[in-house]
């Protein structure tokens, strides 16, 4: 299945899914502390955002980035910047900021596939991985000559340049 193919379908369907190598895959249910997380990090990319008065958008889950012609997955939460998208969107196209909380189904997948696939598009600058369960998140960042940095975080701020973003840690972890 193309990733067109599967868009047109997965609109019609109740549940959730990503398109990986042409396959649909089903995304389990999501844990308590993983919604908790996910709410708590789209929340404060918002307000990072806001803060910064930048010309950026801070989208939730269930927005589609597309990785190739036949592998599209949705992100927990994700940021983009230039003209707001329609509201009737359900792919952002230049995602410069991608976020994913583990969860028991995809950590492997989050950690090693995705981790790859996102830095396949220019876009992407930030990779976060975020842990529900352990304090700490897992921050790659593209740097020059395609090298990607990676750096743990278990406290203070988090700088996410370009675009411009500073989170706090303790917001996302605020319970």
């Amino acid at each position: 299945m193309t990733v067109d193919q599967y868009l047109a379908w997965a609109v019609e369907q109740p549940g959730r899914y990503e398109l990986r190598d042409g396959r649909v895959i089903a995304m389990s249910p999501e844990t308590v502390g993983h919604i908790d997380r996910k709410t708590a990090i789209h929340a404060a990319l918002r307000n990072a955002v806001r803060a910064k008065a930048l010309s950026c958008f801070a989208v939730g889950d269930g927005a589609t980035v597309r990785i190739d012609d036949t592998t599209a997955y949705e992100p927990d939460a994700l940021v983009y910047c230039g003209e707001k998208l329609p509201p009737k969107a359900i792919e952002v196209p230049s995602p410069v900021i991608v976020v994913e909380v583990l969860s028991a189904s995809t950590r492997s997948i989050d950690l090693s596939v995705k981790l790859a696939d996102y830095f396949r598009l220019p876009s992407v600058m930030h990779y976060l991985i975020v842990d529900p369960e352990r304090r700490r998140i897992v921050h790659h960042a593209r740097g020059s000559d395609d090298v990607i940095a990676t750096r743990i975080v278990t406290d203070g701020v988090i700088g996410l340049d370009p675009p411009g973003l500073e989170l706090a840690f303790a917001d996302i972890y605020a319970d």
